[in-house]
């Protein structure tokens, strides 16, 4: 059975470990969790992790955000793996910061990631991961905030988050959407608050 893990964010230094990346550091570390390794791929960065009898293609696009649906549609067509299979992990600005949510489908939020896809697809129904990063910033100045790195206070719920996605997206492949939906949805890391 294979999935494609697809973490979206941007190429380039200038993004790394920035709010907008944050799908591509989940898919770094489930990667280096199961101790593989990308490489550099048509329209992405690609590693393939073999765990539990399950095979997971996981991309970073290096299309850019916007046109992250190119790159999906093309690892999904390649690797012969259906939308249910498919899993994306993405930045969501409508959830606070200590949630994480699992969903089977719905908007782009105008989420231009999400729109691509879509476009892509040409369906919404599609599982996808949204990373709660809050929405704490001053009128106008939301890109900056999108765009900008962790605040140092932030930092030890976003690594508790990445732990949970790794467990998330390992949930999704062994007992499927509705199962890993019960068990890991509105999670809330007060902990860490």
């Amino acid at each position: 059975m294979k999935y494609l893990i697809a973490g979206l964010g941007n190429i380039g230094t200038e993004y790394q470990h920035t709010r907008h990346n944050i799908g591509f550091d989940v898919a770094d570390a489930f990667v280096a969790h199961h101790k593989g390794s990308f490489h550099n791929d048509r329209l992405a960065d690609v590693a393939e992790i073999k765990w539990k009898g399950k095979i997971f293609i996981v991309i970073k696009p290096t299309t850019y955000m916007n046109l992250s649906g190119k790159a999906i549609k093309y690892w999904m067509d390649k690797e012969k793996i259906s939308i249910e299979n498919l899993l994306v992990i993405v930045d969501e600005l409508a959830l606070p910061l200590d949630v994480m949510r699992l969903r089977p489908g719905g908007s782009d939020a105008g989420h231009n990631g999400l729109k691509s896809i879509q476009d892509s697809l040409a369906t919404s129904q599609y599982p996808r991961l949204r990373f709660g990063i809050g929405n704490n910033y001053p009128k106008g100045r939301q890109v900056e905030f999108v765009l900008g790195k962790w605040k140092h206070d932030e930092t030890a719920i976003v690594q508790e988050k990445i732990d949970k996605s790794i467990e998330i997206i390992e949930s999704f492949a062994t007992t499927g959407l509705a199962r890993t939906m019960n068990a890991f949805n509105n999670l809330t890391y007060p902990s860490v608050k």
